[in-house]
């Protein structure tokens, strides 16, 4: 059965994160280690104690659910002989979750990952100032609908489709006012909610050219190497194995879009059956049932995830 491997980004997070896979399994307690030590911060600490406002800063939060995918993803190599190389079509990653892809499938180092995803959250926060910025959950409006009602509201601001997550489900994000707008706009046009998201920052904007900047001066000093199995990216929904690509896309998402609808349908397209969601929550595996109607969609992010996989693999 054709399979890719997906990983979750912001929004994923919660206390307690990880800690099953740490307590159970030595290969997760080396993840976390080498990710404590490449940030130079007990990070693991904070997913399992808190507080919580802490954790959620975005410069803790990318780092800290890039390490739980992978300690997940170590852990299925070593108990159920997981070759991502030879079992995988595609891997994909939700925004940060791309860095979390590009580590599993061996193209960039976790420790590399790591600090790349610090300085992406650190580069994040501070391109806009807070309150400046916001981002707004548009649901029951088609991506093409949002993306007017974006447009419209931007009035000489930036507001822009930020996240085109599933259908009728599309985040925008921009200058506070323009996102107030357009959830004004969006209720006028038909959409079933519309909701401000409690986010620290406007990402995924043109708002966040600050932080692209500092990330292709960053990606630039590491070393990215061919994925094992191509990267389906955010900013084309197309698959993608060469490395200088790869960092262009890499930078190119701090301010695009995140087209994860055409990402997950370019899979099924291609020929995926079943969809893992390797790290914290259930987020992208609730997006590609709604996506990929009749695919097999499982989470892998506890200890109890882990067991249920190894048991189906025998």
């Amino acid at each position: 059965m054709t399979a890719a491997y997906t990983f979750p980004g912001q929004g994923s997070q919660a206390i307690g994160m990880g800690k099953s896979l740490a307590d159970n399994f030595g290969p997760a307690r080396e993840v976390f280690a080498e990710v404590d030590d490449a940030v130079g911060q007990r990070l693991s600490r904070l997913m399992w104690e808190g507080p919580l406002d802490e954790l959620t800063l975005t410069a803790n939060t990318q780092p800290a659910l890039m390490a739980v995918s992978m300690a997940a993803l170590r852990v299925l190599e070593a108990e159920a002989g997981l070759d991502l190389g030879r079992e995988a079509t595609f891997v994909a990653g939700h925004s940060l979750g791309e860095y979390a892809a590009l580590a599993a499938a061996r193209s960039l180092t976790l420790a590399d990952a790591a600090r790349l995803l610090r300085i992406r959250g650190e580069a994040m926060q501070k391109a806009v100032p807070v309150g400046a910025g916001a981002m707004a959950a548009l649901l029951g409006l088609d991506y093409a609908d949002a993306a007017a009602v974006a447009k419209d509201a931007a009035q000489g601001e930036v507001c822009a489709a930020a996240n085109d997550n599933g259908p009728g489900q599309v985040v925008v994000s921009g200058h506070r006012a323009a996102v107030e707008r357009a959830i004004a706009l969006a209720q006028a046009r038909g959409a079933k909610r519309a909701i401000m998201l409690p986010v620290s920052a406007p990402f995924h904007c043109a708002l966040m050219q600050p932080a692209a900047d500092a990330m292709a001066e960053a990606l630039g000093r590491v070393t990215i190497a061919k994925p094992l199995v191509p990267l389906v990216a955010n900013v084309s929904a197309e698959p993608v194995s060469d490395p200088a690509a790869i960092r262009d896309g890499l930078v190119a998402q701090v301010t695009g879009t995140v087209r994860w609808r055409e990402c997950i349908g370019a899979m099924a397209a291609a020929g995926v059956e079943s969809f893992y969601e390797v790290g914290a929550g259930k987020v992208l595996s609730g997006l590609a049932k709604r996506i990929a109607t009749g695919a097999k969609c499982t989470s892998i992010g506890t200890a109890d995830d882990v067991a249920g996989f190894v048991a189906g693999r025998r």
